[in-house]
């Protein structure tokens, strides 16, 4: 899977998640509203709960539910459970002296940008936007 679609995969997840906040959902459910594979959103789960976002139990009355509310979780806490070592990586050397040099410095600027992004949106806040763009249509 792509690095990004394992991104909006999880914020999508998440999403579900918080509207339901008490419920423990499966990942079976959670997979079927997004069209996906159980197996990819269980993958997402595990490294989303090593991150300490959400909150899983595994048997019959199993399922995963957020471990904060959604106000608390930013995107970026997201993309760095899915993506720790970032997702724009300059190459080690490029055969072109000075090249990989000049690339590290425009990837990292892009880098921080994404960052400081993505730390300013909350789930709960994009979840509303949803919700509005859903009601326009």
């Amino acid at each position: 899977m792509a690095l990004n679609a394992r991104f909006v995969t999880g914020i999508q997840a998440l999403v579900l998640l918080a509207a339901e906040p008490e419920k423990r959902h499966r990942s079976e459910d959670i997979a079927h509203k997004l069209g996906t594979n159980p197996v990819v959103v269980r993958r997402i789960f595990v490294e989303l709960q090593k991150a300490g976002l959400i909150q899983s139990h595994k048997g019959p009355s199993g399922g995963s539910k957020l471990a904060m509310t959604a106000k608390e979780i930013t995107l970026r806490e997201v993309h760095r459970a899915l993506h720790p070592q970032g997702v724009l990586q300059a190459p080690k050397s490029s055969g072109i002296p000075g090249l990989a040099a000049a690339l590290k410095g425009v990837l990292n600027d892009a880098s921080r940008a994404l960052e400081k992004e993505l730390t300013e949106t909350t789930l709960s806040q994009l979840a509303k936007k949803a919700q509005k763009r859903s009601a326009k249509r």
